[in-house]
């Protein structure tokens, strides 16, 4: 979002000249998103100023509007944007697109408009800036009536302004935790001083925590199959040795590849190495090529879900207090030996968005762990209303995977590297791409939803410093 705007969307400045568009507009979008009649006429003219080249212009404006809009992609238009027919016809092809319409309306006083007219190298001449002054009051009536999706109005103390509205108002992070979720492992030859350097990095950046997927083959979602993917619990075994204040776990451990009392002993040893810093996310598992590669059985959902339940049950059992025997709903244990127990409270995070899933989570989990995307708020909600039926306080964590960067020059080089055959503007919407003032700004709207953690996993991760540079976007 920059200054309320929808991103991505089809935007049209509308003011007299000197009102401060081509300003407002550099400060806040990329030099590639604005398309300026102005530059326009300086390509297919002698000049910026040149006016007898307007018509091959505006011909050429036209043409690259439509195919931004086309391709989903946001498209700031810099022009006087006073011809009412000439808005139409961009409603027209935002509609066409489905893209949101924004009108942005600069209320500038007639006396700053010729002030700043005056100091121009090329001044409009005067008789001409009084009638678009006198066009562009005309103009906010205009605007109302024509079926935009919103009217932006920037009055004059803020169209000079050289950096974006967004950080004039920045969230603060209370009330939320941030743990990074490493998937991919870039470590060239030295995997173990990679994974040292990121953990330091992680701990120098503000995260909470460090947070590994558990996987046997990598993922296709992330990199190729070949590419590494550490076993989780022995990296994070490594890692706690490490002198930093970061919790450690998984996101998430499937059931399927660990019998639960061996997770049980390998958490509960984690913990107890790390001083109380260990955390669990669990699910059902979904990938069943890697359990077929490993030899693994990889049984119906339903199954798998049963599998879900006794598991959670009997972690919790083995870590209760004493070696007494265990009977409970759907799990049977001759004694519950298992030492060392945990240092803390283990948190039990369950990962996954299926009704029943989160209906788990509900009696049986510390929290529920779901993806943040369209579908997030109805399970928010479902899994809230899960846990008042069972009587117990529910716990959001969400899994954030967002491309992210220092302005939007940084944050689209990132997406043109990591969107494959994906188109642009998808990848940049399924991936919440945004300044880190922008993604502070969004999980502020997490926080009302009732979330206090955010698993972040930015695909562009390759080394310490790229870490590091994401510590705006927690504070």
């Amino acid at each position: 979002m920059v200054t309320g705007i929808p991103d991505p969307a089809l935007v049209v400045l509308v003011g007299a000249s000197a009102s401060g568009k081509s300003t407002w507009a550099q400060a806040r979008y990329r030099a590639q998103e604005v398309v300026s009649s102005d530059e326009l006429r300086g390509i297919v003219g002698s000049g910026r100023h040149d006016l007898d080249a307007s018509e091959d212009a505006f011909r050429l404006l036209d043409d690259i509007v439509a195919a931004r809009a086309r391709r989903g992609l946001t498209c700031v238009i810099d022009t006087l944007g006073l011809d009412p027919a000439r808005r139409r016809a961009y409603l027209d092809v935002a509609g066409r697109a489905g893209l949101p319409a924004i009108a942005v309306l600069f209320d500038v006083p007639p006396a700053l408009a010729r002030q700043r007219n005056a100091q121009r190298d090329r001044p409009v001449p005067s008789p001409t800036l009084t009638v678009q002054l006198k066009r562009a009051s005309a103009v906010r009536d205009e605007l109302d009536s024509e079926g935009w999706d919103s009217v932006v109005h920037v009055a004059a103390d803020t169209t000079t302004t050289s950096a974006p509205a967004a950080t004039s108002s920045e969230p603060s992070r209370s009330g939320l935790r941030f743990v990074l979720q490493l998937s991919r492992f870039p470590w060239d030859d030295d995997p173990s001083s990679w994974l040292k350097a990121m953990a330091h990095a992680a701990d120098g950046a503000g995260f909470d925590g460090i947070a590994l997927m558990d996987h046997l083959i990598q993922i296709p979602q992330v990199d190729r199959a070949w590419s590494p993917i550490p076993e989780p619990w022995v990296t994070l075994g490594m890692l706690a040795g490490l002198d930093t204040r970061l919790h450690l776990g998984t996101l998430v451990s499937p059931v399927t590849f660990r019998s639960p009392g061996i997770t049980a002993k390998t958490v509960a040893t984690l913990d107890a190495i790390s001083g109380g810093r260990a955390f669990l996310g669990i699910g059902a598992g979904w990938w069943e090529r890697e359990h077929d590669a490993y030899g693994l059985a990889f049984p119906a959902a339903r199954q798998r879900l049963d599998d879900l339940e006794r598991g959670i049950e009997t972690i919790r059992a083995l870590w209760s207090p004493g070696t007494k025997a265990y009977e409970g709903v759907a799990v049977e244990l001759p004694e519950t030996t298992c030492y060392p127990r945990p240092a803390s409270e283990v948190p039990i995070i369950v990962g996954g968005g299926g009704d029943r899933t989160l209906r788990i989570a509900a009696r049986l989990g510390d929290g529920c762990n779901v993806l943040v995307n369209d579908a997030m708020d109805a399970r928010i909600a479902a899994y809230r209303t899960y846990c008042e039926d069972a009587g117990r306080e529910p716990s959001v964590t969400v899994l954030d995977t967002p491309v992210t960067g220092a302005d939007r020059d940084e944050v689209w080089s990132r997406i043109e590297r990591l969107r494959g055959n994906t188109k642009a503007a998808t990848y940049a919407r399924t991936h919440h791409a945004g300044t880190h003032a922008e993604q502070r700004a969004r999980y502020a709207t997490l926080i009302d939803a009732g979330v206090r953690t955010i698993f972040v996993a930015p695909a562009h991760l390759a080394t310490p410093d790229d870490v590091l540079a994401l510590a705006p976007m927690l504070t």
